[in-house]
C-alpha cells in the first residue's frame, strides 16, 4: 500500500522521518517495498500489507503501529458532527434483507451541499499516494478511506428511485453499470450482494458504486453509506466480475461493524466543513447487534518459553497497553480486550506474536542446532502400511486417484438419503462432484489399463469419500478393492477371503466377519453388507452391469468398500501364545443339496446351535451346481472339524456328532444329503 510520510505524521507526536517510518513499520511486520519523492517535499512509501491485517491498510493504522513501537503519541481524529435539519427518514428508509452478509448498514443524509474543487491540503494528500483528485465530495470519501480504512459511498439522493434503500441478493441476470470511465454493464447472479433502490441495483456491496446514482457537479442532496460486509461475499463478487477497488481490497480483509459509525462521522464532518449543507437528524441503521469486543488471555511464562528471551511481566503489559489491548494481570494470566479493528487476534499465540513484534523479531535468539526426538510410528500408520503390504502380497496394485468425478459416474454410488457434494469451481465443470465412493475411481483405472492390454488386474486405494447428509458435509476415509472375476460362477468367496484376511490383520484371529445380502447399494448386483464383530463396516459384491457400462467395461468385477481405516488405531492386535493341540483332529465332509436361496450364514447357524462341545470348526468347502442337482438347487459341501482337548476321539463319537448335524440340516433346512 502507498503511504504518505507527511500524512502519517499528521497523527504522530513527535513526527517520524521517512527512514524512521520505514524501519518501524518493517519491524512491525510491514516491510518497505519502494519509495519515491513527490511534490511539496513529501515522500511516498510502498509497504507490503498482510492479508489478515486490514487495520493497517490506512494512515491512522500505520501511525498506530509506529506509535506503539516507538512510544510516540497517536493523534487520531475525533469527529463530532451536529445535525441541523429534520429527520433523515423522511427522505429515505433502509431495509436489510441480508443481515448475515451485511451485519451493519448505515445511512446519513446531507442536504444543500455544494460540489466543487477540493482545497490544496486535500489534493496534496491524495496526490501523494497516487490518487487522482475529482471534486471535494469524492475526494473526501477517498480521504476517509485512506485515513481510517473504512470504505464509504455517496449516492446522489435525487437519482435514487423511490424512498427505500434495500440490501439484497441480486437477481440472476440483473444488469449493473459500475462507476468508471469506459465501464460496461455487467450481469449479476444470485450470489452477488447489492445495494438497491426500488427499481434497480445501485451498488455492488463492498465492491463498486453504480454510475446511474453517482454524484456530479450538480448534486446537492446525498445519502452517505457506511457499512460492514461479509469478506468472502465481497471477494467472490469482485473476482467473478473482474472488478477490483480500494473498497473491495479492505472489505476482503475484514471491517468490523464497530468501526462504521466513527468513519461515517468523520466523513460527515469533513463534508460539512468543505461542501457545506445541513446534516439531517438520525442515522438510518439496519443489521445485527454490534458484537462485544473479544477477550483473550496469555501466560507470560508461556510467552517467555516460546520466544526464548526474558521479558518482564511489566514490559509485556506496557507493550500490550500501547497496542490498545487494555491488559490486566491476574495471578499468572494476562487478560486482554481485543480492539475491534484487530480481527486477527483470537488466541494466546496471537498475543505472544504481538509481544514478539514489540520486542523485535531480531531479538529472538537463533540456535544453529535443534534437538529432535524421533517418535515411534503411529499405530494408524503401521496399520496402513500393513494393509498395503498384505494387499500387494495378494497381487493388488495400489492407486492414487483424483477425488472429483463426473456426475453420472458418482450417482450410482450415492447411499440412500444422501446427495452429491459439488465443487463450485469453473475448472471442475466436467467433473464437479466429490466422489461418494472410491470404487468408480478404481473402475476408471481398470478401464484405462484394459485399453492398454492389461487382461488381469487387482486394485486398491484408501482415501476420503464425500456426501451431503442433512445439509451437512460428511467425509469418511475408506478402503476400496476391486478384482477381476474369471467367471461369474466363482461367486464372492475370493473377495470375501480378502476381506476376512484384512479383518484378521487388524483384529487378530478373533475377528468375525458376517456377510448378508442387501439391496441398498445400487452399484452392486448382487451385493452384501459386511459386518465386523457385529458392526457394519461396508459393502461387497459384484459390480452391477449397468455400472460397468458407464466405464465401458464388460467383464465381471468384484468390489468391496470398507470403513476399515477407522479401526487402524487398534493395530497391532493383542495376541496370546497358546500351546499346540495335543490330540489329533477328525474331519467329516457333508454334501447337502439345498435351495439356491439358502445362505451359508443360515446353514452355519443351524450347526452352531447344536452346541457340540468337541466341534472345533465349521468350514465351507465348495458349492456345486448342475443338471443332476436340479434347477434352483445347489450342493454345498461342509467340513466339520472335531477335536477333544483331553483325548483322541473315536470314530463312533465323531460319526454320532456328524449324524446330529445331518439330521438338523435335513429337518430345519429341507436338505438332501449326497452320498
Amino acid at each position: 500500500m502507498y503511504a504518505s510520510v507527511n500524512w502519517i505524521n499528521a497523527y504522530l507526536d513527535p513526527p517520524a522521518s521517512a527512514d524512521e517510518q520505514a524501519e518501524l513499520l518493517t519491524r512491525a511486520g510491514f516491510p518497505l517495498e519502494g519509495r519515491a519523492d513527490v511534490d511539496g517535499g513529501d515522500v511516498r512509501q510502498d509497504f507490503e500489507m498482510a492479508s489478515n491485517r486490514g487495520d493497517v491498510g490506512c494512515h491512522v493504522g500505520m501511525a498506530r503501529e509506529i506509535a506503539a513501537i516507538s512510544g510516540r503519541t497517536l493523534k487520531a481524529p475525533r469527529p463530532s458532527p451536529r445535525p441541523t435539519a429534520g429527520p433523515a427518514d423522511q427522505f429515505v428508509t433502509v431495509i436489510n434483507k441480508a443481515p448475515k452478509l451485511c451485519p451493519l448498514y448505515t445511512g446519513r443524509v446531507i442536504r444543500g451541499l455544494r460540489v466543487g474543487p477540493s482545497p490544496k491540503w486535500l489534493t496534496d494528500r491524495l496526490l501523494a499516494i497516487g490518487q487522482i483528485p475529482r471534486n471535494n465530495l469524492v475526494d473526501i470519501a477517498n480521504f476517509v478511506l485512506f485515513e481510517l480504512g473504512q470504505p464509504t459511498h455517496v449516492f446522489d439522493l435525487a437519482k435514487l428511485s423511490g424512498a427505500q434503500i434495500v440490501i439484497r441478493m441480486a437477481k440472476d441476470g440483473e444488469s449493473f453499470l459500475p462507476i468508471g470511465e469506459g465501464a460496461a454493464h455487467v450481469k449479476l447472479t444470485e450470489q452477488d450482494l447489492v445495494i438497491a433502490d426500488e427499481r434497480r441495483a445501485v451498488a455492488i456491496a463492498g465492491v463498486k458504486g453504480g454510475a446511474e446514482t453517482a454524484v456530479t457537479e450538480t448534486t446537492t442532496d446525498i445519502l452517505i453509506e457506511a457499512a460492514s460486509f461479509d469478506p468472502v461475499t465481497v471477494r467472490n463478487s469482485s473476482r467473478r466480475l473482474n472488478i477490483a477497488s480500494d473498497s473491495s481490497y479492505r472489505f476482503e480483509r475484514g471491517v468490523h461493524p464497530g468501526q462504521v459509525d466513527f468513519a461515517a462521522e468523520r466523513l460527515v464532518e469533513l463534508i460539512l466543513e468543505l461542501c457545506g449543507g445541513e446534516l439531517c437528524e438520525g442515522v438510518l441503521a439496519e443489521g445485527q447487534p454490534i458484537p462485544e469486543p473479544r477477550t483473550t488471555s496469555m501466560r507470560p511464562d508461556r510467552c517467555r518459553a516460546l520466544l526464548g528471551i526474558e521479558i518482564s511481566n511489566e514490559q509485556m503489559l506496557q507493550w500490550l497497553d500501547r497496542l490498545e489491548f487494555r491488559p490486566r494481570l491476574e495471578g499468572e494470566i494476562v487478560h486482554c480486550v481485543v480492539p475491534i479493528y484487530r480481527l486477527d487476534i483470537h488466541r494466546e499465540i496471537d498475543l505472544i506474536e504481538e509481544v514478539s513484534r514489540m520486542s523485535g523479531h531480531d531479538t529472538i535468539p537463533v540456535t544453529e542446532t535443534i534437538e529432535v526426538r524421533v517418535a515411534p510410528p503411529q499405530a494408524t500408520e503401521l496399520a496402513r502400511q500393513a494393509v498395503a503390504n498384505l494387499l500387494v502380497g495378494m497381487d493388488f496394485v495400489e492407486t492414487v486417484t483424483h477425488s472429483l468425478l463426473a456426475e453420472k459416474l458418482a450417482e450410482p454410488f450415492l447411499p440412500p438419503g444422501r446427495s452429491a457434494l459439488r465443487v463450485d469451481d469453473a475448472r471442475a465443470k466436467a467433473e464437479p462432484v466429490l466422489r461418494p465412493s472410491i470404487v468408480p475411481s478404481l473402475l476408471r483405472v481398470r478401464a484405462r489399463n484394459r485399453d492398454h492390454g492389461v487382461k488381469q488386474l487387482r486394485l486398491f486405494e484408501s482415501a476420503s469419500t464425500f456426501v451431503n447428509a442433512d445439509d451437512a458435509h460428511r467425509e469418511h476415509v475408506r478402503l476400496a478393492i476391486i478384482t477381476d472375476m474369471d467367471r461369474i460362477d466363482d461367486g464372492l468367496r475370493p473377495i470375501r477371503g480378502v476381506v476376512e484376511r484384512l479383518a484378521e490383520l487388524i483384529f487378530g484371529h478373533e475377528a468375525t466377519i458376517q456377510v448378508s445380502p442387501c439391496n441398498d447399494a445400487k452399484w452392486l448386483d448382487p451385493g452384501a453388507v459386511v459386518r465386523l464383530n457385529g458392526d457394519e463396516i461396508g459393502r461387497l459384491g459384484v459390480v452391477a452391469p449397468h455400472v460397468l457400462r458407464l466405464f465401458q467395461l464388460d467383464e465381471p468385477i468384484a468390489a468391496a468398500e470398507l470403513e476399515l481405516p477407522q479401526f487402524y488405531d487398534r493395530y497391532p492386535p493383542a495376541t496370546e501364545a497358546q500351546a499346540l493341540p495335543t490330540f489329533p483332529r477328525v474331519e467329516r465332509d457333508i454334501s447337502a443339496i439345498v435351495s439356491e436361496q439358502l445362505r451359508w450364514e443360515q446353514l452355519d447357524n443351524v450347526v452352531q446351535k447344536l452346541k457340540i462341545d468337541v466341534l472345533e470348526a465349521v468350514e465351507f468347502v465348495t458349492t456345486f451346481r448342475g443338471k443332476q442337482i436340479g434347477q434352483d438347487r445347489k450342493s454345498v459341501t461342509v467340513r466339520l472339524r472335531f477335536r477333544a482337548p483331553d483325548r483322541t476321539l473315536t470314530t463312533e463319537e465323531v460319526d454320532g456328532h456328524a449324524a446330529k448335524v445331518v439330521a438338523a440340516i435335513q429337518s430345519q433346512l429341507g436338505a438332501e444329503i449326497r452320498e
